[in-house]
């Protein structure tokens, strides 16, 4: 087994918008995507746990084999810049990710 961190190369988070947040999981070995994939582990249930969100809140999960990325979209709690917004840009969204454990 190992974490997610272990297998991606890229791990990011960026704004969607002002009301949306988009992490992206990007691999560079098919290998290691495929073995992600394959485990089902990244799904609205895993998301929600981690970012603390219900299932509606969760725009998009998509898996993109042409080019070994996921990308999952969910719904900021507070917009962009407003009061409470704690990171602007979106770009410190990523980190729960990191320590996902893949069979």
């Amino acid at each position: 087994m190992n974490k997610l961190i272990d297998l991606a190369k890229i791990l990011r988070s960026k704004n969607s918008g002002p009301f949306e947040i988009t992490l992206d999981i990007l691999f560079d070995n098919p290998e290691y995507y495929n073995r992600v994939v394959k485990s089902g582990v990244i799904n609205v249930e895993t998301i929600c746990q981690l970012y603390n969100l219900e299932p509606k809140d969760i725009s998009n999960i998509i898996f993109f084999e042409k080019a070994f990325g996921i990308k999952i979209t969910y719904n900021r709690t507070v917009s962009s810049g407003t009061f409470r917004d704690r990171d602007v840009y979106g770009a410190q969204q990523h980190a729960p990710l990191m320590d996902i454990v893949i069979p």
